[in-house]
């Protein structure tokens, strides 16, 4: 049986989306198998598919088909009732919701939103649907454009509503609520909505509510003339530009669409220049009615000119495509991952996760879970705030990296290079990234360079380096950004995206050191597979360590599997398991294993042991049946690195998993290495594990 919430609104535009958002990736947290359902969709204006629908399933890459995630589209359903056939729109539902069921531990059921034909018996339509299918039911409203006392009202006859069809309500959220009015909001909720029900209160987020220049276009099936880049700049404001420009510059706003006729190269021009200059306020976008484009000698000036403004053109006058506009309504895409992602942590923020998990904690796995892991590396980053320094700051993923890190607010940073390309290069990639609020060094003419060399020259003097050879490795990104944490500008390091291993790790040997006792460096790999976490190690740095290394390997990376919320399995990976096997790599095995035992008597370790053994039980059963790790081992560690580093490989392209690291294990302070095929997603994580490190030490 699984655990379903169904989550309804009792208006359009609700934001709803927020929190469905928000439930997913909880669920997620709990298992794997998840299921998404909407009995009841809305084709976009293209009748391709449903917005909500396919955001969920490509946004948290669920393991569900499209097709199977609906029973009817709304017009189906308006056809149906108005036949009187409400007993098939029932049945049908229930027999795909009940298909789901079967299939996964955890189904979010999200009902209809409130838009096109039918809106009116919707939230009749939902009240059915939750009863027959005997589902808690969650209530999203909005505050937003509403006196408080009748939000309240309505808010408290929607929870009546649902009760009274003894249809059981988990909880209400009041979403979109302005920040001085929260806390009376949730007070005056609780006087009319029973105790033992969730309330919680959501903040009105402009960059959430407000549509982007991509909505706009789409709404008005613009053409796009110039930064097509820039179509997800948020919408503060629009203004119509058909006075003339002295005056017109008065009326302007922050992040407004302007919206002028075509032939206005005043307006154009101006906005243009409004959005560069410091005085102003800074340009969403242009939208030029009419259908007309500007001369073509505008056009060639508009074209050298470097600008973050989306230009579109619409057919349509200006009067008319004023009112369109201003009946677009922020969506949430797959698309647009910031919008999404500021969605989330908006969730995190102002719901109570720790109460809704409960609700689901009777269904919760033993096993960490992937999106769960990662999950946890997101929130235990956020609360212990660490400085990264990322060395290859023109990289364009390391600049894509550090716009997601700097929207979820989660460390800060410093980019190595020169600020100018840097600059460039996020106005060319269409970044939303304040680079004001990041701090920015170039080695090549560093104010910390002097200081630097005479650090590094004290370090190494005795292995022969000499003055002038210190300053000219200053202005190696990798000896700056490991300077910069040895004299406490920084907190940890990720690099690799372009440089070889050892060139990313060889200052840290130099400079940092090992941690007192340790004395092999070493890495290890989460891979985040289907159901599980597995810590894999060494898969990068020692090519072929003894047995006394192999047995401190194993220990630093079974150290670090409990640090990040993994119980350590230990399995001591060969070719053979138990005493089956002859030859010197498995003696060189079993003999780390006996050592590593000796060293730390309470670990939970097996070898040497074959991989089939150490992760299937059924086979565990088989070949070592008395064994407490054989069959769930979450720690691999393998015999050297030409095994290690092709084992995890073959598994990550050929399962899909995702592999975050390697992190690397026993330095003083926290360095870490990134492949040079290293994704976003790769850089992202990595700055995450290293904060975390660094919050460690």
């Amino acid at each position: 049986m699984s655990k379903s919430i169904y989550i309804t609104t009792i208006e359009p535009n609700s934001g709803k989306s927020l929190v469905s958002l928000g439930f997913l990736r909880m669920m997620l947290n709990q298992s794997s198998k998840v299921g998404y359902f909407r009995p009841i969709i809305n084709k976009d204006k293209n009748g391709l598919y449903d917005d909500h629908t396919y955001t969920a399933i490509n946004f948290f890459n669920l393991d569900i088909k499209y097709e199977d995630c609906y029973a009817f589209e709304q017009s189906e359903v308006v056809e149906l009732l108005s036949e009187g056939k409400k007993e098939k729109v029932i049945h049908d539902i229930i027999k795909k919701y009940k298909s789901l069921e079967a299939k996964y531990d955890y189904v979010l059921v999200e009902g209809t939103d409130f838009s096109g034909e039918g809106g009116f018996t919707e939230l009749d339509v939902n009240l059915m649907i939750a009863k027959n299918l005997g589902i808690p039911v969650l209530i999203v409203g909005a505050g937003n454009d509403k006196k408080k006392k009748d939000f309240i009202n309505t808010m408290q006859l929607s929870y009546n509503s649902f009760i009274q069809k003894e249809v059981d309500v988990i909880g209400v959220i009041a979403n979109k609520i302005e920040v001085d009015e929260m806390e009376y909001i949730k007070t005056e909720l609780r006087k009319v909505i029973p105790k033992e029900i969730h309330i919680d209160v959501v903040p009105k987020v402009n960059f959430l509510a407000n549509p982007t220049v991509k909505e706009v276009a789409e709404a008005l099936n613009g053409k796009i003339l110039f930064g097509e880049q820039f179509l997800d700049n948020s919408i503060g404001s629009y203004s119509t530009g058909a006075m003339q420009l002295r005056n017109y510059l008065t009326r302007i706003k922050e992040n407004a669409l302007v919206i002028t006729p075509g032939d206005r190269a005043d307006i154009i021009l101006g906005a243009i220049q409004v959005n560069a200059s410091s005085n102003y306020p800074r340009i969403a976008g242009i939208i030029l009615t009419g259908n007309l484009t500007p001369e073509d000698s505008i056009l060639k000036l508009i074209e050298g000119i470097q600008s973050t403004v989306p230009i579109i053109s619409v057919d349509g006058g200006t009067f008319g495509i004023s009112n369109k506009i201003g009946a677009v309504k922020s969506k949430i895409y797959a698309s647009n991952s910031k919008k999404i992602l500021l969605a989330l942590d908006t969730f995190d923020t102002y719901i109570n996760v720790e109460r809704l998990n409960k609700i689901l904690s009777k269904f919760s796995s033993d096993k960490l879970t992937p999106s769960m892991f990662q999950y946890n590396l997101l929130q235990r980053a956020k609360s212990c705030r660490k400085h990264i320094v990322l060395p290859e700051g023109n990289d364009e993923r390391i600049m894509e990296a550090a716009a997601r890190l700097q929207l979820l607010n989660i460390v800060d940073l410093t980019l190595l290079g020169d600020r100018r390309e840097i600059q460039q290069k996020a106005d060319q990639l269409g970044l939303q990234i304040d680079l004001e609020k990041i701090n920015i060094l170039n080695p090549e003419d560093s104010i910390h360079n002097v200081d630097f060399a005479k650090t590094l020259y004290e370090a190494r003097k005795h292995k022969g380096l000499t003055e002038t050879t210190a300053m000219d490795l200053t202005r190696d990104v990798s000896y700056y950004g490991t300077l910069m944490i040895l004299n406490g500008l920084a907190d940890g390091m990720v690099s690799g995206a372009v440089h070889t291993t050892m060139h990313t790790i060889k200052p840290a040997l130099q400079i940092i050191k090992t941690k007192p006792g340790v004395n092999v460096v070493s890495s290890v790999f989460f891979m985040c597979l289907s159901d599980r976490v597995s810590v894999m190690g060494d898969c990068a740095v020692n090519p072929n360590p003894n047995a006394e290394e192999l047995a401190e390997i194993a220990i630093s990376s079974a150290q670090s599997a409990e640090a990040f919320g993994i119980k350590a399995r230990v399995a001591m990976l060969s070719y053979s398991s138990g005493s089956s096997g002859k030859g010197e790599e498995v003696e060189k095995v079993r003999k780390a294993t006996e050592i590593a035992k000796k060293l730390n008597p309470d670990l939970l370790i097996e070898g040497p042991i074959q991989y089939d053994a150490a992760v299937d039980m059924s086979v565990a059963k088989t070949k070592m049946p008395d064994s407490k790790v054989a069959g769930q081992a979450s720690v691999l560690i393998f015999p050297d690195l030409n095994t290690g580093n092709n084992t995890y490989k073959a598994i990550q392209r050929e399962t899909g998993a995702l592999a975050i690291g390697p992190m690397l294990q026993g330095l003083n302070k926290p360095v870490n290495d990134l492949s040079r095929g290293c994704t976003v997603e790769d850089i992202f994580n990595t700055v995450l594990l290293t904060a975390i490190q660094a919050n460690q030490e």
